[in-house]
């Protein structure tokens, strides 16, 4: 198994594909569309994992999603104020623009992180259907 290939969780996290079998992808559209931007599918349709176990289960994935999106704006800012000396009102201007178009992608990476600490990949899963 490749570190980043089929079957490693950095493939399927970043890549938000069903934790089981890594085939299909977690939501109805594109990762940078605004077009159904929050709607998950149920269910995959390779192996029938269900992608919303139980009401409240991604409540954990706003926790990530806080401290994800806190550390890059840290580093965002740290980083075009001091290196690139941009003024402080512009760094915070850019970051407002870059999380504006990252908003939806940070929103379902971190549904993609909680769901595949809680479910583990199965290479078989998609062979077998449901």
């Amino acid at each position: 198994m490749a570190i980043l290939g089929k079957g490693s969780k950095i493939y399927g996290i970043f890549g938000i594909k069903c934790p089981r079998c890594h085939e299909t992808g977690m939501f109805e559209t594109g990762s940078f569309s605004f077009k159904k931007s929050f709607d998950m599918k149920s269910h995959c349709e390779v192996c029938g994992q269900d992608l919303e176990p139980e009401p409240g289960f991604y409540y954990g994935a706003m926790f990530i999603s806080y401290i994800f999106t806190a550390f890059f704006c840290l580093g965002f800012t740290f980083f075009v104020h001091w290196v690139l000396d941009i003024s402080l009102m512009g760094s915070f201007a850019l970051l407002m623009g870059v999380l504006a178009i990252l908003f939806v992608y940070i929103f379902r990476l971190a549904r993609s992180i909680w769901i595949h600490l809680n479910v583990g990949y199965n290479p078989n899963a998609g062979k077998k259907g449901k």
